[in-house]
């Protein structure tokens, strides 16, 4: 009951108090009239409650005026999308964890953080105010003080469906984990370029990243290769010009360095010159790039430099020069152009990308091979398939969303979603005949 938290009788208690311990309680607890629609984060009648000071939030801008002096694009009520990563050694894991899940407990943030004894992995939504507030709250700790935030707008609520704040024994998903890898020694990562240094970088190769060879100040020859870190269905809408496509659909299976002979071919790093090719690394934020250039670096190759932040940093601040298309991301938004990060852009998400080759897989149908004008993925509608996959309107309609006509036949069927909606997780079809 309410007056349990009181810890004494109503006349003993000051007014102060009491509305202190009923800010504590959960919002079902204090309106118990309320029926349930009502509590859920998207619903208005909660922002209004929340803008009366009635919510269980605590807002920096009540707890800290030093963060409400604070300057930011987005209002504070507006659905902002953050993410952040950080390697440091972290002696109890669990009890960070702990600290997080405490201070987490009454803001309206969902997203994946994950931290182990390497560090913290963070990607996450919420209103403005409370992505700054958790923001300010981590930098507090000295080992993430000097973290790279980037924050971009969500599109509409929440870009993930709920908090998964826990332990992983590995930040990024590989095969055989990375407790292994030297991910807290600066000196075994990828030497990180700025944005701007990226994009001289680019500059000064042929078509912004053609695998290029010129002679150094010494006299020998050089070499720079662009290597795209990410998978393949992620370069299909967007990518730096020049980057190879890779061949790869997840990135617990990269082995770019790491071939045999049978599939060398396939391999932008196979039979390169390790200690006289500059290799120029990137992803979407950077983390991949980090713990892959770990892995090269023990493999001997010598000169690896990575894009500081990643695409979604370089399209903030330097815009989209050398770069065609969207940008995939691991949220509920999937494609974005590069105006999404840098207001007046000239890409958006349903402009054709200048410079494409008409003989380029870049932005087809995965079923029929016709270019596409928007670049955004879609679900297999076979529920044992699922993949992710670009699709013309046609050959949506004529295969009911499956990726073939195998998946057609297939006993587990999920509807055609209209549009970009996606496909709820996999236990809501367990019916699907």
């Amino acid at each position: 009951m309410v007056t349990a938290c009181f810890g004494g009788s109503a006349a003993s208690t000051s007014l102060s108090r009491s509305a202190l311990c009923l800010r504590r309680l959960p919002l079902a607890c204090r309106f118990p009239s309320l029926p349930p629609f009502l509590l859920r984060p998207f619903s208005p009648i909660r922002a209004a409650l929340r803008s009366t000071g009635l919510a269980a939030s605590r807002r920096c801008a009540d707890k800290n005026p030093e963060s409400r002096a604070r300057k930011s694009i987005f209002p504070e009520e507006d659905f902002v999308v953050a993410n952040f990563y950080k390697f440091v050694t972290i002696e109890d894991p669990e009890a960070v964890v702990a600290k997080h899940l405490d201070f987490l407990q009454e803001w309206d943030i969902h997203g994946r953080i994950y931290i182990n004894e390497q560090g913290i992995n963070a990607q996450y939504s919420g209103p403005n105010g409370d992505v700054l507030a958790y923001t300010d709250w981590v930098k507090k700790d000295h080992r993430f003080s000097n973290l790279l935030v980037q924050v971009s707008p969500a599109c509409d609520g929440h870009a993930f469906p709920r908090l998964k704040l826990r332990y992983k024994p590995s930040l990024v998903q590989m095969e055989g984990g990375t407790a292994h890898l030297p991910l807290v020694d600066d000196a075994m990562r990828a030497h990180p370029l700025t944005p701007s240094e990226w994009r001289e970088r680019l500059q000064a190769m042929d078509d912004f990243g053609i695998s290029t060879s010129k002679a150094d100040s010494q006299g020998s020859v050089r070499k720079h290769l662009l290597l795209d870190v990410r998978n393949g269905y992620e370069w299909d809408i967007g990518h730096f010009q020049g980057a190879q496509r890779p061949n790869v659909d997840c990135f617990r299976s990269t082995s770019f360095g790491l071939s045999n002979v049978e599939v060398a071919s396939s391999d932008p790093l196979a039979k390169i010159d390790k200690e006289n090719t500059d290799i120029l690394m990137y992803c979407t934020g950077g983390i991949r790039c980090d713990v892959y250039s770990t892995i090269l670096r023990q493999k001997g190759f010598q000169n690896l430099y990575t894009l500081s932040g990643g695409v979604s940093n370089y399209l903030n601040t330097e815009g989209s020069a050398g770069w065609m298309g969207n940008l995939f991301v691991f949220d509920a938004r999937l494609s974005l152009p590069p105006s999404f990060y840098k207001p007046g852009a000239n890409d958006s998400a349903f402009a054709k990308p200048e410079l494409v080759h008409g003989n380029s897989a870049f932005a087809r149908c995965y079923v029929c091979g016709s270019k596409l004008l928007e670049y955004r993925h879609r679900n297999c509608a076979n529920l044992d398939c699922n993949r992710l996959f670009l699709s013309c309107s046609i050959c949506v309609s004529q295969l009911s969303g499956c990726c073939c006509l195998d998946c057609t036949c297939s006993p587990r069927l999920r509807p055609v979603l209209p549009g970009h909606q996606r496909y709820q997780k996999w236990h809501m079809y367990r019916g699907c005949e």
